[in-house]
């Protein structure tokens, strides 16, 4: 068996192959980033809203802006890792800072409940996608 798999490999060998998921699709977009930022910010302001003994509200409205906080952070790490390159970082030399800030955020957002906090999450979100649209126009 080994042989015939050392046969198969010798007749087509291996490609190494750059995308977001085990197909190589090519797509990447922070839009999906934005919208969970969005949502984080969404759920704060209606958080402040709901009245104190209003649980249930209050309960779907953390689970939701928990879960959007993790999907960002998700989104974030799949640009940072996936589609920025070397090349990009020479044209956007604080990227990895960027990134990483941006990250920090979506775990202060899921540990807290702070309207500042959800706007810099969005705020960073936004810096980042419009790094990536500069980043396709410049190819």
């Amino acid at each position: 068996m080994i042989f015939f798999f050392k046969k198969l490999y010798k007749l087509f060998p291996s490609q190494t192959v750059y995308a977001h998921c085990d197909v190589p699709c090519g797509i990447y977009d922070p839009k999906a980033a934005q919208v969970a930022a969005a949502t984080v910010l969404k759920m704060v302001q209606k958080l402040q809203e709901y009245a104190p003994d209003d649980f249930n509200n209050r309960v779907r409205a953390v689970w939701t802006k928990e879960e959007h906080a993790r999907k960002c952070k998700e989104e974030l790490l799949i640009l940072w890792t996936d589609y920025f390159k070397p090349e990009h970082l020479e044209k956007f030399p604080s990227i990895h800072d960027i990134f990483w800030k941006a990250a920090k955020l979506c775990s202060k957002n899921k540990q807290s409940v702070d309207m500042q906090t959800a706007k810099d999450l969005v705020k960073a979100v936004d810096e980042i996608a419009d790094i990536f649209q500069k980043s396709k126009s410049s190819k």
